[in-house]
C-alpha cells in the first residue's frame, strides 16, 4: 500500500473530526463546508481502494489476510459518506457529531489497514 496516502486519509480524517467536533460544541449542523471536506476525504479513500485492489491483483499479500484487507478498505470506503447521509437526516448539532465520529472510525480504519497491508520490508 501506499504509507504517504495511509497517512494523508489519517490527517485529513482527523481535521474533518476536529472541524466537525467544533460545530457540533456550537450548536451547528453540517454544512456545505463539512460536505466539501467529507467529499475530499471520500476521494482519498476512493484512491486508497482503487490501489489497493490493484496490489492484490499484482499478486500483493496482506499479513492478516485478503478478504480481511479487502474487508477493511470497503468499511474505510463507508465510514464518512454514512455519516455524512446521517447528518442529513439530523440537522442539528448531532449531525455534525455523528460526522466527527466516522472521521475518527475512519483515521483507526486507516491505522488497522496499514497493520493488516503489513509493513514494507518486514
Amino acid at each position: 500500500m501506499l504509507d504517504a496516502l495511509t497517512v494523508a486519509i489519517g490527517v485529513t480524517a482527523l481535521a474533518l473530526a476536529a472541524w466537525c467536533g467544533l460545530a457540533a460544541w456550537r450548536d451547528q449542523p453540517t454544512k456545505d463546508w463539512h460536505f466539501i471536506g467529507m467529499a475530499v476525504a471520500t476521494v482519498l479513500v476512493l484512491a486508497q481502494l482503487v490501489v489497493g485492489l490493484v496490489k492484490l491483483a499484482q499478486g500483493g499479500k496482506p499479513d492478516e489476510g485478503t478478504v480481511i484487507f479487502v474487508a477493511y478498505l470497503v468499511g474505510a470506503f463507508a465510514a464518512v459518506p454514512a455519516a455524512g447521509l446521517l447528518s442529513l437526516t439530523e440537522r442539528t448539532k448531532w449531525g455534525s457529531l455523528t460526522v466527527a465520529a466516522g472521521a475518527v472510525v475512519l483515521a483507526v480504519l486507516e491505522v488497522r489497514l496499514y497493520d493488516i497491508w503489513g509493513t514494507p520490508g518486514a
